[in-house]
């Protein structure tokens, strides 16, 4: 979700505010005769591990007015629409062409750097208050603590500006510190009392402070407004209305939530608690491993897209320089169609977000989707005694599971690009995709939903197991508009692990694109991450044409950005070169699927020290040595330091 243009420097910040987190609620709803006596709805804690109050930083999109600042005329403009600070009217342009500097930095991910300009910035003049809001913001993405330090800077030097704020409310409820965070967040919206994506961040806090008439309140002053993207607070307004025993209210902001958005991730929880409600079902929400949803559509401006661009070249800088992010170690000779997936499996322990930014997989039992294969042959019939794993270069504890996947429910999406640079082959991606699902899907324990994603994600279908609606979701999409392929896989992670399951399940996106993205929010980054905390395994087909080899150093950015994606979520990019092998391919990619093997361990030596767990699976088999698919690590859960 977006903030007002009026408010560029941390917009971002609002753009997460979709409600989720990565913890859901112990406690459950119980039966007292008709009514409830316990109240509780999955996805409504805070803290450190919440993906609600988790800033959004890494693609900082600022208002393009912004970039065309040229003198204090252009400047006297902004003010006047809330876009900038009093004071900032005052910054000398020496200062402000620092500022300029930092914020191109900022945008091409280069945060060292923009912090380097923003610094020079503020030494110049030290009352720059949007220059400490954006510095803020990139120590944030470096988990500096002197992130709190800038916004309270810039809160004091004009405290009727609303975004630091909105930062220092954000940092409140990653402290679990509901009623600082209450405080700043009311102050926030009373200075921009018509943003409905300020208020549902203030319905949030005012719950967590266990103020329940107010966030209901605040849920019908951001119902009152055009609040497209903020269909949530009708969520957590279901949740204050439980607590207070209300159910019939609760039915009623329940329903208005699915009204709104019928394929929101949550609405699958919203439809099974209405059920419960309505018969006096006792729950306990199950513990799931999620993230938020996506960032919203571009502003509209349109951009170019090709298979090379800056854009794509800058994401594949971003993750290069990442330490965390070198080469699978199992990994070192290509072998197609090999896959992994790891996920935690200790129901009561979450995934948390030790540095704010990455989403971490918080595990002391550790559950590992891989696939074995020989010479490009699925490996199907191994046993545990033909596998052997390295936990941070130690044997496990104790294997405490040993299944094929082909045992286990699958949930599946699959994503189809609808973007202007696929149209040619559109019609043919269709009816292959459309194969695809009706031969994968088990109807007796599958689900699968169906979404297209141009500037924007749409789900033509929901999770079903019937192939025929899934097929006609597939018919249903139609190809226009620009590309957000990050936007669209961290969207359909976090529907894929919002989705209220029981037991463990296997989770496979399959994605039908060229690669390339020209308007997405999120970044390259940030959808591996999501992948990583939802558990989830990646497989995208490449429907580009002309294809070149694909170890070939001529390889285009579209296609290194796919083989990125793919292997670290554990699973494979697939270059047809020609189209006409789209059938073939999606026929091995379902029997890939299918022959993957699940191995759950309880790791040796285990410390809740927040460092990154490299994994490694070998297998042999009769003398052979096989080929090993399997996800590189994971990170150990850490608690937060942001207090």
């Amino acid at each position: 979700m977006l903030v007002s243009p009026a408010f560029p420097f941390f917009h971002a910040v609002c753009r997460s505010f979709k409600l989720g987190l990565l913890r859901s609620c112990a406690a459950g709803l119980c039966v007292a005769g008709a009514a409830f006596a316990q109240t509780a709805l999955p996805y409504m804690n805070a803290g450190p591990d919440s993906a609600f109050v988790q800033v959004d930083f890494s693609q900082l999109h600022l208002d393009q007015q912004i970039w065309d600042w040229a003198g204090k005329d252009q400047r006297d403009q902004l003010f006047d629409s809330g876009a900038v600070s009093m004071r900032d009217l005052e910054a000398s342009d020496k200062a402000f062409q620092q500022f300029k500097r930092a914020i191109s930095c900022l945008r091409g991910q280069n945060i060292a750097e923009g912090i380097r300009f923003l610094q020079k910035a503020i030494a110049l003049d030290p009352q720059f208050v949007s220059a400490h809001n954006a510095l803020g913001l990139a120590y944030l993405e470096q988990q500096d603590p002197r992130a709190k330090n800038e916004f309270e800077t810039a809160s004091k030097l004009d405290d009727k500006f609303p975004g630091p704020l909105l930062n220092l409310g954000m940092l409140a409820l990653m402290s679990n510190d509901f009623v600082a965070a209450d405080s700043n967040l009311e102050k926030a919206a009373a200075l921009t009392p018509g943003d409905p994506r300020i208020l549902t961040a203030l319905a949030f806090a005012e719950n967590g402070a266990h103020k329940y008439a107010e966030t209901l309140r605040t849920a019908r002053q951001v119902h009152s407004l055009n609040h497209r993207g903020s269909s949530n607070v009708h969520y957590i307004a279901a949740a204050a209305a439980m607590s207070l025993q209300d159910f019939s209210a609760a039915q009623q902001e329940l329903n208005t939530f699915l009204s709104e958005d019928s394929a929101n991730p949550l609405a699958p929880i919203a439809r099974q608690t209405l059920t419960h409600i309505a018969h006096g079902i006792n729950v306990t929400p199950r513990p799931v491993t999620t993230l938020p949803p996506p960032a919203p559509a571009s502003s509209g401006k349109h951009l170019e897209t090709y298979p090379n661009s800056a854009h794509l070249r800058a994401q594949l800088i971003a993750f290069s320089n990442d330490p965390d992010d070198s080469h699978c170690e199992n990994c070192d000779a290509p072998d197609e169609f090999a896959n992994s997936d790891p996920a935690p499996i200790s129901a009561p322990t979450p995934i948390v977000q030790p540095d704010l930014f990455t989403i971490h997989a918080a595990v002391d039992e550790t559950a590992l989707f891989f696939a074995v294969s020989h010479h490009g042959h699925m490996v199907n019939d191994l046993s545990i005694n033909d596998i052997q794993i390295q936990d941070n270069h130690a044997p496990p504890e104790r294997i405490l599971q040993f299944i094929p996947q082909s045992k286990l429910p699958l949930r599946l999406g699959l994503l189809v690009d609808m973007s202007d640079s696929v149209e040619s082959r559109f019609s043919f991606e269709k009816r292959a995709a459309a194969k695809f699902v009706e031969k994968v899907l088990n109807p007796d324990s599958d689900l699968a939903f169906v979404a297209g994603f141009n500037s924007e994600v749409s789900v033509t279908q929901d999770f079903t197991q019937n192939t025929a609606a899934l097929s006609g979701g597939i018919e249903r999409l139609s190809d226009t508009g620009e590309t957000s392929l990050f936007d669209a896989v961290y969207f359909a992670c976090w529907k894929l692990a919002a989705y209220p399951d029981q037991g463990r399940v296997a989770r496979v996106l399959v994605v039908l694109t060229d690669g390339e993205d020209n308007s997405s929010h999120r970044s390259l980054k940030q959808s591996i991450e999501a992948a990583e905390a939802a558990g989830v395994t990646i497989y995208l087909v490449s429907t580009a044409e002309q294809v070149g080899p694909l170890l070939d150093s001529s390889q285009t950015d579209a296609n290194k950005v796919l083989k990125i994606l793919a292997e670290a979520s554990g699973g494979e990019a697939i270059f047809l070169g020609n189209l006409n092998a789209l059938d073939s391919h999606l026929s091995q990619l379902r029997d890939v699927i299918r022959s993957r093997y699940l191995v759950a361990y309880k790791a040796a030596n285990f410390a809740p020290d927040g460092k990154f767990h490299r994994i490694r699976v070998s297998a042999e088999q009769d003398g052979k040595r096989l080929h090993v698919q399997v996800r590189k690590g994971y990170y150990a859960r850490l608690a937060s330091n942001w207090k």
